[in-house]
């Protein structure tokens, strides 16, 4: 790693660390149907853990060495919506401690550390763009999206980690994860209309930020386990109704995944599309929906919703073998 991959490290790495966790995990969830999958899962996690320290190191670095590129990457209208990817990649590898190991003692500290990253970022760069001096039409786009899924995203493991308290601990935990879900998915609903227009009325995006429209995917999908979570906690009788809400969302997750798969093949065949680190929004969104679609299948007995969740874990496998081998060539050779 060089002091110019220092100098230009962008925040959006952390993607890296969230679309890994997110496929340990649903590599586990379905490790039923194919029993390697549970060592993969596992050997996959560690890795994810080790890699996450890895990038922390030139991402602190390039704070204390270039402090003013950083910045820079803070202040930018689309830069700055990949920040929160740090603290998110903290909740997923919490999650995964959860999920695939049972062990909530670990998960604690990523947890509580990722929730502080996640808020004070996606509160940060939603202040910073509603200033709207800086941020013109062309500038938004599905990454947006990104500081509101962080906040979605908190649930996922938080409700496991408030159940493991009592008294005033655990309604503290349970009403931050309720206003964490409500806050993230709503938000996500009103930038999804700002979205919405731009890519109707505007310019087509640039080949660099398509990859960017499957995020569409993860507050469908993390959104929808966070729901479930949350109703195990809080109401164990509530959870049916609420896994039967989780599936309307899933729907739109099946039509936007139609529209992503579309729009991705559209500009391989007809405009410029070449790799970059945005390639990450293929995985950990995908990877939400998965999720999503196991927790679904399984709680309403809708095989065909489990079913679509296992088929769509080999795509899921397929994006982050290029991905992953495209960007350590941009990490190591750059």
């Amino acid at each position: 790693m060089t002091k110019k991959t220092i100098e230009n490290f962008p925040p959006s790495w952390f993607a890296c660390t969230m679309g890994t966790g997110i496929l340990s995990i649903v590599s586990h969830l379905y490790s039923k149907e194919l029993p390697f999958l549970d060592y993969f899962s596992k050997a996959l996690f560690w890795f994810n853990v080790v890699f996450f320290f890895f990038l922390l190191v030139p991402w602190i670095l390039r704070w204390i060495l270039y402090p003013k590129n950083a910045v820079a990457d803070l202040y930018h209208p689309i830069n700055s919506n990949f920040y929160p990817t740090l603290g998110i990649g903290m909740l997923v590898i919490a999650a995964g401690f959860i999920a695939i190991y049972g062990d909530i003692a670990a998960a604690k500290p990523f947890w509580f550390v990722g929730v502080l990253i996640t808020v004070f970022f996606s509160v940060f760069t939603l202040f910073n763009a509603f200033k709207g001096s800086d941020v013109k039409l062309h500038h938004i786009n599905p990454a947006w999206f990104i500081p509101p899924v962080g906040l979605i995203v908190i649930p996922i493991a938080g409700a496991t980690i408030a159940a493991s308290y009592t008294g005033v601990s655990r309604d503290v935990l349970l009403s931050f994860n309720l206003l964490s879900w409500g806050a993230g998915f709503f938000l996500y609903l009103a930038l999804h209309a700002v979205a919405m227009y731009r890519l109707i009325l505007h310019d087509p995006l640039p080949g660099d930020l398509i990859p960017t429209l499957w995020i569409n995917l993860g507050p469908v999908g993390a959104g929808s386990t966070s729901l479930v979570n949350i109703a195990k906690v809080v109401s164990p009788s509530l959870v049916k109704i609420f896994t039967v809400f989780a599936s309307f969302l899933w729907g739109l997750g099946i039509w936007w995944l139609a529209v992503a798969i579309a729009m991705t093949v559209y500009y391989i065949v007809k405009r410029k599309f070449s790799y970059a680190l945005s390639w990450w929004a293929f995985t950990f969104p995908l990877g939400a929906f998965i999720s999503s679609s196991y927790a679904i299948g399984n709680g309403l007995g809708l095989m065909t919703i489990y079913e679509v969740g296992f088929c769509l874990l080999w795509l899921l496998m397929v994006f982050w073998v290029v991905t992953f081998i495209r960007s350590l060539k941009t990490l190591f050779v750059s």
